[in-house]
């Protein structure tokens, strides 16, 4: 979850430019464990945050906007770099674990000339917490989706040549990509970076970021987005092998607002409701073929456990190559649902390039990635069979499937079904 938070949340601006006062910012929120608190402009905000979320169980994450339009340093590349990596020294020495650190190029167009050290800057994230996960248009950890509407490329791999990337170039965007306006003055990646490529020698999972609302900001005249649409955002980011990652910006009074609140309650409910029952798994399951043969530990029947990692199936590797498939039958009543859910064994790699999934001999859903995860909401609605069969028509190497999933989605209803 991102929350976006500050004096903007106070003067109903997306950007801010530095120069308001600071007795702008003043939450005023009664309980006890509101995010933030003024305490006359000597507060800490980053501590609160910290302590609010450390006991529950809850990762921390910080963004540092490299575009300060206040500071008189900007524009002088050594100062400035100077004064933002001591931001970055900061934050990531007083506030105990940092899971991921989210950059980018934010530069207005009418900004002064100013280059960013992004590898020092790395260099020296990577010194002070060596676990965490940098995020940037190009990595290196982490890689942005190339849009802010949440939604992942069809085919989407985790792998990219990293030298086809530069983070905020819009030389290299221009050569290479669709241009995206993202309303913040900047210029973002576009197809590559939703897709990626097969052959790519860096691994950078995609994750999709998008806001609950309109604006990154709180807004009283903004409202969150409909159940529907947060669903159909799921199903293009965590559906398409991505991460999803929700901004919930807080209100003025430090706090997320109860309309938000209810929302995420209605998306939890939905996401429980769809995928607590699968329909494969009292079926009986068999495969093309199996790695080490009836009895291995490589059955078909290890897409139906708990583990989703490091069990799988794993077909021969003399298999015949254009047609590995797994199967799966029912033994009383036919199955009906909605929502197919394929995952690879994704700590092994991606691997597969192509597949199918086909109903009682009629191909009902295709595509190409999977990755971590692919969802198929099938566009004719819901189906009713006694044989279902995921085919993989293409890899890169043998296909490793961790889970199959057969589940009903209420809320999904396509036009004219």
């Amino acid at each position: 979850m991102f929350l976006h938070f500050g004096v903007n949340t106070f003067t109903d601006s997306e950007w801010g430019t530095g120069k308001r006062e600071s007795g702008h910012f003043r939450p005023n929120g009664s309980q006890r464990d509101a995010m933030a608190h003024g305490k006359n402009g000597h507060g800490d905000v980053i501590r609160q945050l910290v302590d609010a979320a450390k006991p529950r169980g809850v990762d921390v994450g910080l963004y540092l906007s490299p575009w300060d339009r206040h500071d008189p340093r900007y524009g002088h590349d050594k100062e400035y770099n100077e004064y933002y990596m001591a931001q970055l020294q900061e934050l990531l020495n007083n506030y105990g674990s940092v899971r991921e650190i989210w950059f980018d190029g934010a530069k207005g167009s009418n900004a002064p000339n100013m280059s960013y050290y992004f590898n020092d800057w790395f260099s020296m994230v990577n010194e002070l917490q060596d676990s965490i996960n940098i995020f940037s248009d190009a990595g290196p950890n982490v890689r942005w989706v190339g849009n802010e509407n949440g939604f992942a490329g069809k085919t989407c791999w985790s792998t990219i040549n990293r030298t086809a990337l530069s983070i905020g170039n819009a030389s290299i965007v221009e050569a290479n990509f669709a241009l995206l306006s993202c309303g913040m003055g900047c210029v973002r990646l576009g197809p590559l970076s939703q897709h990626r490529d097969a052959k790519g020698t860096d691994w950078l999972p995609v994750e999709c970021d998008v806001s609950i609302r309109t604006g990154w900001f709180w807004h009283k005249s903004q409202s969150p987005k409909k159940l529907k649409k947060l669903l159909e955002i799921y199903y293009n980011s965590v559906g398409r092998n991505g991460v999803l990652l929700l901004n919930v910006p807080p209100n003025t009074t430090g706090l997320i607002s109860e309309t938000d609140v209810h929302r995420l309650r209605e998306f939890k409910h939905a996401i429980d409701t769809i995928f607590s029952t699968n329909a494969a798994q009292n079926c009986m399951v068999r495969a093309s073929s199996q790695r080490g043969g009836h009895g291995s530990v490589f059955g078909p029947e290890n897409v139906l456990d708990s583990d989703h990692l490091w069990t799988y199936w794993a077909p021969s590797d003399d298999d015949d190559k254009h047609d590995y498939w797994i199967e799966f039958r029912t033994i009383n009543d036919p199955m009906k649902f909605n929502v197919v859910r394929v995952q690879e064994a994704i700590g092994l790699g991606q691997r597969i390039k192509w597949h199918e999934i086909y109903v009682d001999g009629e191909m009902v859903a295709s595509g190409t990635t999977v990755g971590h995860k692919r969802l198929h909401r099938l566009e004719r609605g819901v189906v009713h069979g006694d044989k279902v069969r995921v085919r993989i028509t293409g890899s890169r190497g043998v296909p490793l499937v961790s889970s199959v999933g057969l589940h009903f989605d209420p809320f999904w209803n396509p036009k004219g079904k």
